[in-house]
């Protein structure tokens, strides 16, 4: 679906009596703006519940907040049967059973009741997708600004690209972790570790690489713009606060530039740096924490991934001993 026609469904009212549409209104203000979830969690949850109402309204009427108190688990196995039939992944029935709860949860703080039948309802079973990290030559190269070297771009702004990808393969941060430092925390030479916030605004530290520092160091003596202690670190060239799209778009013109698949994502490199730390036998537990994974489960993911990438991986060098670490294995 379009984003015009999401659009376009998000403007229509919800399917049901005027109780219950004034309840899923009030819900979707609270995901927006007391829970402050993200724009498209908070569409994707509407749409999935707007679907399910429009099921229920075809098959007994319009919804009221009674008849969704008085539903029968089969009720929600009808929903989940037809949303197969279309052809509906395991994770996207799992996140639309996630938005319904999230829904039955608001109605009940609301005082209508409990929607029994959604806790006797299982989860879908998903597969989980392994990760596709990059070979450990491939993913060095990508950090180094020679790399783009033949780019029409001002110096400063390869550096800057640089820095930003040597922290998500270096020290496995997301874009928006990397991208959420402020210029008084820079990871600079002469600090071995930076604190950063991730999901759920929870706080780590993750090591710093020297050559990590250094390329944030070479950053900062080319950024053209005074960097406010408390503002981003990694700045656009305009001086405002630096878009996740550009350092996608840059990871998009190295992947031209290695010949590298479209898997070669800024995610790729924080998967690379999990992937070959456990190849380099990384204890699991603290791959978890230096990824700030809330469960182990994700982290073993990596456990999984082809063993010939592995032990191509372990023959190899993970940059903590090669060329982007510049100093020998912790």
């Amino acid at each position: 679906m379009s984003r015009s026609a999401r659009q376009l469904d998000a403007d229509l009212p919800f399917p049901g009596d005027a109780a219950l549409r004034a309840a899923a209104e009030g819900w979707r203000r609270a995901l927006a703006q007391e829970r402050r979830m993200a724009a498209n969690t908070v569409e994707a949850y509407e749409r999935d519940l707007r679907q399910f109402l429009t099921h229920l309204d075809a098959r007994s009427g319009p919804p009221t907040i009674q008849k969704l108190i008085a539903l029968k688990p089969r009720d929600l196995r009808a929903f989940m049967a037809a949303r197969r039939a279309d052809d509906i992944s395991g994770r996207s029935l799992m996140r639309a059973l996630a938005g319904l709860r999230s829904f039955a949860r608001h109605l009940e703080r609301e005082g209508h009741g409990s929607v029994a039948a959604l806790g006797a309802v299982r989860q879908p079973k998903v597969e989980r997708r392994l990760p596709r990290p990059l070979p450990v030559q491939a993913a060095v190269a990508m950090t180094l600004p020679e790399t783009r070297a033949d780019e029409s771009r001002e110096p400063w702004v390869l550096a800057r690209d640089a820095a930003v990808i040597a922290l998500l393969y270096g020290s496995g941060l997301r874009i928006s972790e990397a991208l959420g430092l402020t210029a008084r925390d820079a990871p600079v030479p002469g600090l071995d570790e930076v604190r950063v916030t991730g999901k759920g605004g929870k706080v780590r530290a993750v090591p710093v690489l020297p050559a990590v520092a250094q390329a944030v160091a070479d950053y900062l003596a080319l950024c053209p713009y005074p960097l406010d202690p408390d503002g981003p670190l990694f700045v656009g060239v305009k001086g405002g606060p630096l878009s996740p799209r550009i350092v996608q778009y840059a990871v998009a013109g190295l992947r031209g530039a290695l010949g590298l698949p479209e898997s070669a994502t800024p995610h790729a490199l924080r998967h690379s740096f999990a992937t070959h730390l456990l190849a380099r036998q990384g204890e699991l537990r603290a791959i978890q924490e230096l990824l700030g994974h809330a469960s182990l489960s994700t982290t073993q993911l990596y456990t999984k991934v082809d063993a010939a990438r592995l032990m191509s991986a372990f023959e190899a060098a993970h940059p903590r001993a090669g060329k982007l670490a510049g100093a020998t294995n912790p």
